[in-house]
């Protein structure tokens, strides 16, 4: 049975080409596509049946990624969404994962490995490339227990700010403590979630409940 998707980027040539592409790979099938967050909406309103997996744009007028991805996220909770850009700042991915997303991925991603982010999307409902090696079902399974690692308190405040749209010099600032903690913190957490970025910690902390994503105000 093949994974089905759908696809809403206002690039109508981008979009033409991933479905194409899409439709090359071994067990794929795109079932909706839409010019725009609205577009895709009202399309899936009228489908006859939900794609698995959709791909979003940020960037996109009418309805960008970030409203779509809210939007879909409370009116069809099935689906897993995923942020296709070509942005790679904290913020637009944080506030992309905040809306609803399990996974941001670029747009220049090889084939190979977008097969391999579709795949784990589908199986597992998420796709961290930071931490491919994590027991993701294990995590799965105890992320209401006490976690096997232990995180300082002001690491905890560390990792609550991360997770908003802040820099790292304005997270110094608001902890008043200078940018080479900040780094300290960040270096830490990174080994204690076997990440190598801010996404991958963000993506981690969320994971396992280790932040509160309401507390974070825009």
């Amino acid at each position: 049975m093949n994974i089905t998707l759908g696809i809403a980027d206002d690039h109508q040539l981008f979009l033409k080409s991933l479905s194409l592409l899409i439709s090359t790979l071994k067990g794929y099938e795109i079932i909706v596509e839409g010019v725009n967050g609205k577009d895709l909406i009202e399309k899936l309103e009228s489908a006859k049946k939900e794609p698995d997996i959709v791909l979003l744009d940020v960037n996109m007028p009418v309805m960008n990624g970030i409203q779509t991805a809210e939007y879909l996220s409370k009116h069809y909770p099935a689906l897993k969404l995923v942020a296709l850009s070509m942005k790679d700042d904290d913020e637009t991915i944080i506030a992309m994962i905040k809306a609803g997303c399990c996974a941001y991925l670029l747009k220049d991603i090889h084939p190979d490995e977008l097969n391999k982010a579709l795949q784990e999307i589908y199986k597992k409902g998420y796709y961290n490339a930071d931490a491919a090696n994590i027991n993701y079902r294990r995590l799965l399974q105890h992320q209401n227990q006490q976690n096997d690692f232990h995180l300082s308190d002001r690491e905890k405040e560390f990792l609550q700010l991360s997770c908003s749209e802040l820099t790292y010099k304005e997270i110094a600032s608001n902890m008043n403590i200078s940018e080479r903690t900040v780094d300290g913190y960040r270096d830490n957490i990174f080994k204690k979630l076997n990440v190598q970025s801010r996404t991958g910690m963000v993506l981690e902390a969320i994971r396992r409940n280790l932040v509160n994503l309401n507390s974070n105000k825009n």
